[in-house]
């Protein structure tokens, strides 16, 4: 991605280490979506296993979105897009955690929702023009 004017270093550095970090979280666990058997991954979520195993392609194509286009310096616009759609999944997974009794996790989601937020604005601001 090339560096916006205002992006400094030490920001550039701290984006790249989230998206690393939420890449490599969101590639584990869609990936682990898609080879566990469904009745193993309908056992503790009350959800049919092929909406389970939809929801592990979008965290797996949104975790290669979060580093990708950055890495091959293609389309950039997608990294924010990437992370806002997993800003999505992760309202759902919000969502689930408080209905189905697991509310002591709830916190995870929503501290992996504002990094993928605070990527998907950042990255999304530098993609704009320099101010004159």
């Amino acid at each position: 991605m090339i560096p916006h004017p205002t992006t400094s270093k030490p920001t550039r550095i701290v984006l790249w280490t989230m998206q690393a970090l939420l890449a490599a979280l969101f590639l584990f666990t869609g990936g682990m979506k898609l080879v566990m058997p469904i009745a193993a991954l309908t056992r503790e979520v009350p959800m049919p296993g092929l909406f389970l195993r939809f929801i592990g392609v979008l965290e797996v194509v949104g975790g290669l979105g979060l580093v990708l286009p950055g890495l091959l310096h293609l389309r950039p616009a997608l990294t924010p897009l990437a992370a806002l759609g997993l800003v999505i999944i992760m309202s759902g997974a919000l969502g689930v955690s408080l209905t189905t009794g697991h509310a002591d996790t709830a916190a995870i989601p929503v501290v992996v929702g504002v990094m993928l937020a605070i990527v998907a604005v950042v990255r999304g601001m530098s993609l704009l023009p320099p101010r004159a």
